[in-house]
């Protein structure tokens, strides 16, 4: 019975850190939209007449910011494609063929 609270107890904390993880996520996310409204905003009326807006420096903020947006979202979200159950298992199971291999050596 103990251990039955205590796996849920982990596991509960692993769903609190994946919860913390998400809002992290999404508060930046949401950030990342506001900012570059207001700077799109501020950018097309600080326009010369004629200038075109398609410039590097009116994208420099939303291409780097993204990047890293892109990298949290990784994080937060990709790090089952890298190092899902499947490479956990294989990687295990790797490691018990390595070591039975070294007994008998």
């Amino acid at each position: 019975m103990e251990d039955h609270k205590e796996n849920f107890e982990e596991r509960y904390a692993d769903a609190q850190k994946r919860i913390r993880r998400l809002k992290g996520f999404y508060s930046h996310l949401g950030a990342y939209i506001t900012v570059n409204i207001l700077i799109v905003f501020l950018n097309i009326n600080n326009l010369e007449p004629g200038e075109s807006y398609f410039k590097f420096e009116n994208f420099f903020t939303a291409f780097f910011w993204g990047l890293g947006l892109l990298a949290h979202g990784v994080s937060v979200f990709g790090h089952h494609l890298v190092f899902g159950k499947k490479w956990e298992e294989r990687k295990i199971r790797e490691f018990m063929e390595q070591e039975k291999q070294d007994r008998w050596e």
